[in-house]
């Protein structure tokens, strides 16, 4: 079979990805972000992925901006950071359906070499390294946003966001968790349609390496 025949059908499935509304409706990824999936022919679960962490943390950023307005964070990165946490699983597809962390720095490259800011970049590397001394308030949601997305709650990075809420707008340590375990309580009730929505689209597109 030729290339110009198995293209088209490697781009519907991710398109597909990329666009199907979903249920409930998904926000559609920025478009740099859906150029550059296209660019590096993204698996398609993949896409659905970083759209389902991409609105969950637009959720989560929205409710925290409504609910705690005195705390301070850069929404946009965040948003980017969640968007493109697991682009080094275009390298490492395996690791869409086997635990490993090679994508991490991987994908941190990729963003690189595709133009990105080290700033926006960075969360490639990051989102599942919450411990590390450099991370911020960013860096820190966009983790929680790739962990609640499923309904997952992972105490020593939320406690850490509630430190930071603490911190920054001073409030009591266990209004700052009320404030936060709340929000993420309500996003954690629709993991099971997203997890649907994501087990709906392909591993591997037709036509692409397995």
């Amino acid at each position: 079979m030729s290339a110009a025949t198995v293209a088209p059908v490697t781009s519907a499935a991710l398109r597909r990805a990329l666009s199907d509304p979903g249920e409930p409706p998904l926000r559609l990824l920025p478009d740099r972000v859906n150029a550059l999936l296209e660019t590096l022919n993204a698996p398609p679960r993949l896409a659905a992925h970083l759209r389902l962490v991409h609105d969950v943390a637009w959720q989560l950023t929205q409710s925290l901006n409504d609910q705690i307005p005195n705390l301070r964070f850069n929404r946009e990165a965040v948003l980017f950071g969640a968007a493109t946490h697991d682009i080094g699983k275009t390298v490492h597809v395996d690791e869409l359906s086997h635990p490993g962390s090679a994508h991490e720095e991987d994908g941190y490259r990729l963003l690189l070499d595709h133009g990105i800011d080290e700033a926006l970049a960075r969360y490639a590397r990051t989102h599942a390294s919450w411990h590390l001394p450099d991370v911020d308030i960013e860096d820190l949601l966009v983790s929680v946003a790739d962990k609640v997305w499923k309904g997952k709650r992972v105490v020593d990075l939320e406690q850490l966001v509630v430190d930071q809420i603490a911190d920054v707008t001073g409030h009591e340590p266990w209004q700052a968790f009320m404030e936060l375990d709340d929000i993420l309580g309500r996003l954690a009730t629709g993991a099971d349609h997203r997890l649907a929505f994501q087990a709906s689209h392909a591993v591997h597109s037709p036509g692409r390496p397995g």
